[in-house]
């Protein structure tokens, strides 16, 4: 077999052409069949999370918007974020794509963190929730739920919606309904 030449190397007149040929033998399609391989759709159970490309990009989005979180004494920005990256994934993954700063924002909307003074019952229900939630170790559970609570109908809004509904209606949009959490 011989190296590959430039065009403008001199051929001799009387040698063949070079073209390309296929193989002898073409080798069947990929299955996948090794342990762990996914066949077929991902698995959809509790604890799973919401599977989706380049994940890792909402924590890059999480510290951009750090400084504009609101907490009130007692709460912890790294527990808002946390509590907000599952929402933001579970956004991402409806729309088969990686997350963006829209799925974030809208996470954090809704449970009024950009506001500097939410409603009290807001923050009781909010402060309960997320309270240590990002030590993932030992509140990965916490986490999923703050997650699952969030109805789909929530996720498919724009952060602009979710902003003008927020105010009157933050309970629906994060699913934690009337009564308290």
């Amino acid at each position: 077999m011989g190296m590959a030449a430039p065009r403008f190397a001199p051929v001799s007149p009387v040698s063949e052409s070079r073209a390309y040929s296929s193989p002898d033998h073409v080798p069947d399609g990929w299955v996948p069949q090794r342990p762990g391989e996914v066949n077929g759709l991902q698995p959809r159970e509790s604890r799973l999370g919401a599977q989706g490309p380049d994940q890792g990009f909402a924590l890059r989005i999480a510290r951009l918007l750090e400084p504009e979180i609101q907490v009130t004494p007692g709460e912890h920005r790294a527990d808002a974020i946390r509590g907000c990256l599952g929402i933001a994934l579970r956004r991402a993954s409806i729309f088969s794509r990686a997350p963006v700063v829209h799925d974030l924002r809208l996470a954090l909307v809704i449970w009024g963190y950009f506001d500097p003074s939410p409603e009290a019952d807001l923050v009781e229900v909010r402060s309960g929730l997320f309270e240590g939630v990002a030590h993932t170790a030992h509140h990965y559970a916490e986490g999923r739920h703050i997650a699952d609570l969030v109805p789909e109908s929530t996720l498919r809004l724009t952060p602009e919606l979710a902003s003008a509904r927020y105010k009157g209606d933050w309970r629906t949009l994060t699913g934690v309904g009337s009564a308290s959490h």
